[in-house]
């Protein structure tokens, strides 16, 4: 009874498979909470705009951005060696950050006093991007989009699947931040600090990577006469 829905749960699955260990939304937890602060009901709004950010954000580059690269005559190679840049450059901010009590409350405070477009813009840079979808996790997404057949009918249908894998998608990013607040509570003051020095570790790492893998598949094309 089931055996036809398979093929269709594997093809959503595909999505959050790919992308999620990219994004490893835990790793942005100290992150997210040092920008949201203490306040619950901030706390709530904000997971919500960044996983609806996400949301757009991964369905534009799944259905949309192999088109705009080629429109601008930009190579997936290139976005993979930029992307890689700008994660690794962010990681860098984060492991020579000051780590002090005070600085983080002051952060605390002074984000629960935000306007809604203020939140708005801060959940979009730089929680959204570049670090929970950054240009990494955009690499992959248009690469998966890339995928998509050209005919109408097939491409409305996989265009469907793919925008199903990008809701579960921002749904692990939203239940991630909304709830990571207990989960830094169980590591204490200097678990929560080893794992932000960890996490900024693995984002200059995986800028690092990222740039390698654009530097290895640019350098593979044939070079023109």
């Amino acid at each position: 009874m089931l055996d036809p829905l398979l093929p269709l749960l594997k093809a959503v699955l595909v999505v959050p498979i790919t992308l999620l260990p990219i994004i490893n939304p835990p790793s942005v937890a100290p992150v997210f909470l040092a920008t949201a602060g203490t306040d619950d009901t901030v706390i709530a709004r904000l997971a919500r705009q960044v996983a609806v950010n996400a949301f757009f954000l991964l369905a534009g580059s799944m259905l949309v951005g192999t088109y705009v690269l080629e429109f601008f005559g930009v190579s997936l190679p290139i976005v993979r060696i930029a992307g890689g840049l700008l994660v690794a450059a962010a990681g860098w901010r984060m492991l020579h950050s000051g780590s002090d009590d005070e600085v983080r409350d002051a952060a605390a405070k002074q984000t629960t006093a935000l306007s809604s477009e203020q939140l708005q813009q801060r959940s979009f840079y730089p929680l959204t991007f570049p670090l929970m979808t950054g240009p990494g996790t955009i690499a992959a997404a248009i690469a998966l989009g890339a995928q998509i057949p050209g005919s109408p009918i097939l491409y409305l249908a996989h265009a469907a699947v793919a925008l199903i894998g990008a809701a579960v998608t921002a749904a692990a990013i939203y239940f991630s931040n909304r709830y990571a607040a207990p989960l830094l509570r169980r590591l204490g003051p200097l678990g929560t600090l080893v794992m932000m020095r960890l996490a900024a570790f693995i984002l200059l790492c995986m800028g690092l990577d990222i740039m390698w893998a654009g530097w290895l598949e640019l350098n593979a094309r044939p070079r023109p006469p």
